[in-house]
Order: C-alpha cells, then structure tokens, then sequence
C-alpha cells in the first residue's frame, strides 16, 4: 500500500465522520500545528483530554 493510499483512506474516515467528531479531530490538528509552529515539545495528552471532554458536553 503506498503512502498517497494511506492518507487518501485517513481523509475519507475524516470526511465521513460525524460533525461531532470532525470538530475534535480539528481542534487537536490546530493544536498540533501550533506546537509545531513553535517547535514545542511538551506532552499534550492533557489538552486533548480536555478537547474531548469540551465537545462531548
């Protein structure tokens, strides 16, 4: 399987999940991002926990 397969399939679950879902998986890419952006290396575990628990209320 080649790595263009790979990402093709993570952007169709993405594109099919629910509304609710694509939220937090959007939130934790930003977040991500901006840790990248500012060379961050830190854990972010607890602020994925807390993305979850904000959208899921």
């Amino acid at each position: 399987m080649s790595q263009e397969a790979n990402i093709d399939d993570v952007q169709e679950l993405i594109t099919n999940a629910p509304p609710e879902v694509r939220q937090i998986i959007e939130r934790v890419w930003k977040l991500e991002k901006g840790r990248l952006d500012k060379k961050i290396n830190s854990h972010i575990n607890d602020n994925i926990v807390d993305i979850i628990k904000e959208e899921v209320r």
